[in-house]
């Protein structure tokens, strides 16, 4: 693959990868040791999440298809190496986290794909894309299930500032593009169609009513975890380019 020609995205909108549809891929072992090395080039390039968590999905069984997708990702790469995480020295300790899904993607077990990111300051410090267990019957729901995930997490990020000794300026904030989420978590009066995820629902509001949490709703294009629950197109590369995905500087 060094001599193939590059991909301005690293994976296509459209059709979506199935378990069936096509034939079976002759070598499972190439296909889960290309895999597993692109799961660890996540670690640095978090605009490749989606892709890499859509094609792991089928290391099982692989097919035609699913490589002819390892294979766009690995061309993605080739034209995109110098991409990387830039550090900025900054004087905002404040965590900023941004939450997204999408609902029901799979089109086969219809859950859906839930992804976040998290920065301390400018800089960018951990994100996440993952397919949701279970199915949810609302993008509400939903949007609670991914904002708990972020939650937890925070917890944990609080927990080594602490141990670094480094003063959060202010209480974290989540930026969510559900309007109906943001309105629901200073809802005090539960609704009936909420009942199947009151626990998700009252762990957000205590955080909030403890005033070590806030969240805020933000318009979709301004959303930067878009990036993480579906494939990117043009645009959305540039856009990239713009805040997290830069040559290596770290001056």
């Amino acid at each position: 693959m060094s001599d193939a020609s590059s991909m301005p995205t690293p994976m296509v909108s459209s059709p979506q990868l199935l378990s069936t549809g096509s034939e079976p891929f002759h070598d499972q072992k190439l296909y889960k040791s290309a895999v597993g090395t692109l799961q660890y080039i996540t670690i640095t390039r978090p605009d490749l999440s989606y892709a890499v968590s859509k094609v792991s999905q089928f290391m099982h069984s692989p097919l035609l298809s699913h490589w002819k997708a390892v294979k766009q990702i690995l061309r993605y790469i080739q034209g995109t190496k110098d991409y990387g995480i830039v550090i900025h020295k900054c004087n905002d300790f404040r965590l900023y986290y941004f939450s997204d899904l999408d609902w029901a993607a799979d089109i086969e077990d219809r859950r859906s794909v839930s992804g976040y990111c998290i920065f301390l300051g400018t800089n960018l410090l951990s994100w996440s894309c993952r397919k949701q267990p279970t199915v949810s019957r609302s993008s509400t729901e939903a949007e609670f299930r991914s904002m708990v995930e972020c939650e937890a997490e925070l917890v944990w990020i609080k927990g080594l500032l602490a141990e670094l000794q480094i003063p959060l300026s202010k209480f974290p904030m989540i930026f969510c593009d559900n309007l109906s989420t943001v309105m629901l978590t200073h809802n005090t009066v539960f609704h009936n169609r909420t009942k199947h995820f009151q626990l998700d629902v009252q762990s957000i509001r205590e955080k909030i009513q403890s005033h070590s949490l806030q969240v805020v709703h933000i318009p979709g294009t301004e959303q930067i975890a878009d990036i993480l629950t579906k494939p990117l197109i043009l645009r959305v590369v540039d856009v990239c380019a713009s805040w997290v995905i830069f040559s290596f500087n770290f001056s």
